[in-house]
């Protein structure tokens, strides 16, 4: 096991943030600082990751008919206040391009309730102009929580929104040769331009170990996705960017779970990707595990399939990895967001609206899809299913609550 810096558990993160902005007693003010305005980031202490993570509060609503709790938190009551296709809407991220608000994008906000959105493809146009779109995006938005808006950025190859105001940030590779506190410093420095943009959700950094010699790996070593070949690298590099992210009010996601950096195939472009070396136990989980216990708000669902893990099912639809592995095992308690389950490749033969369903199923919260016109098929059968299985409307609950608290402490949620 590799060693891992001792962080300032989730709760007592919050509770930090919370005691900043609304005084010592938690409760939210009531006239909180519009999230989608362009904001300095905050400061907060360099051993603290400080996160729009999960917060302590009673159970999810059940409809098994039992009397649920009394909401108590923002994210409670407002759960309680939305109807099943609200609380769908919350399960789903959607593609916007990142030069323009689509129909297909709108629609999917308005009429599908969607409430969150990632910015996709690449933009020259700056923080200025990004953050007009964003705000566009933010404006369809009339009743409830605001938008989480995300994008990918992690540096080099991978980095969807450049010109006027973004720094070019180096590839991981180049980052994993800084020193930890410095690439902390850096990303602190680059997600205050995000903030500025709008964007609060940064869909990185990438954990994927991929190891030393082990020949083409399209996915993650081919792009210089990897801070390093070894998990003490990427835990150490990684864990930097998460802090460096959550200094500057953005929430990180880590990816890909449980790992893209041994495959030889590229999930979004071919079917039939498979890991067969992964264990429940393997090192290369390592850096996963120190992000959960550093408190990481989000983590990403590979759609690879772990013939050593669940041998039937890519690891989004997988109860196995999703609720065994990551939940119960490493004691994940944040929101589980897929994968693109739009137009990859390695799910391409499942129908649409069940990719949704399975990914809820298997325990996940937050669907991504980079075709904003699913929204239909993919909201319709999730509110068919709970609407016929009571077990399923208990996890469709539970999801968008998970979702929801992360928004309150984003300060998503008036």
């Amino acid at each position: 096991m590799p060693r891992r810096t001792r962080l300032v558990p989730l709760a007592l993160a919050v509770v930090a943030l919370a005691a900043c902005s609304t005084g010592t007693s938690g409760t939210p003010s009531t006239s909180p600082r519009p999230p989608q305005s362009p904001q300095s980031p905050r400061t907060v202490p360099a051993t603290t990751v400080t996160t729009t993570g999960t917060v302590p509060t009673s159970a999810a609503p059940t409809r098994s008919g039992s009397p649920s709790p009394t909401p108590t938190s923002p994210a409670e009551i407002s759960l309680a206040t939305m109807s099943l296709p609200e609380r769908v809407g919350q399960l789903l991220m959607v593609d916007c391009p990142s030069t323009s608000v689509t129909a297909a994008t709108a629609t999917a906000i308005e009429k599908y309730h969607v409430g969150s959105v990632i910015l996709d493809g690449n933009s020259q146009l700056g923080v200025e102009a990004t953050a007009a779109i964003v705000q566009q995006l933010q404006d369809r938005i009339t009743r409830g929580p605001k938008l989480f808006v995300a994008t990918d950025q992690e540096g080099g190859i991978v980095q969807r929104l450049r010109g006027p105001g973004f720094t070019s940030i180096p590839s991981a590779v180049q980052q994993g040769a800084e020193k930890p506190g410095q690439l902390q410093t850096d990303t602190t420095v680059w997600a205050g331009q995000l903030r500025a943009a709008g964007v609060n959700v940064d869909l990185a950094p990438v954990l994927d170990t991929v190891p030393a010699g082990s020949g083409s790996n399209p996915p993650i070593g081919d792009l210089d996705r990897n801070y390093g070949t070894t998990p003490d690298t990427v835990s150490s590099h990684g864990l930097a960017v998460a802090k460096g992210l959550a200094a500057a009010g953005i929430a990180a996601t880590v990816k890909h779970f449980p790992g893209l950096g041994r495959v030889t195939q590229n999930t979004d472009t071919t079917a039939g990707v498979r890991d067969t070396i992964t264990t429940a136990d393997d090192p290369y989980l390592d850096p996963f595990a120190a992000a959960v216990k550093a408190g990481v708000p989000f983590v990403m669902m590979s759609t690879a399939i772990y013939t050593r893990l669940d041998p039937k099912n890519p690891a989004a639809f997988s109860s196995t990895i999703i609720t065994g592995l990551l939940r119960d095992k490493l004691g994940f308690d944040g929101v589980v967001i897929s994968d693109d389950l739009g137009a990859a490749k390695q799910v391409a033969h499942y129908p649409v609206a069940q990719r949704a369903v399975r990914f809820i199923a298997a325990g996940g919260d937050m669907v991504l899809t980079v075709d904003a016109t699913q929204a239909k098929a993919m909201t319709a059968a999730l509110i068919a299913k709970a609407e016929a299985d009571p077990a399923f409307a208990a996890l469709v609950d539970a999801a968008a609550l998970r979702v929801l608290k992360a928004k309150q402490v984003a300060e998503l949620i008036s």
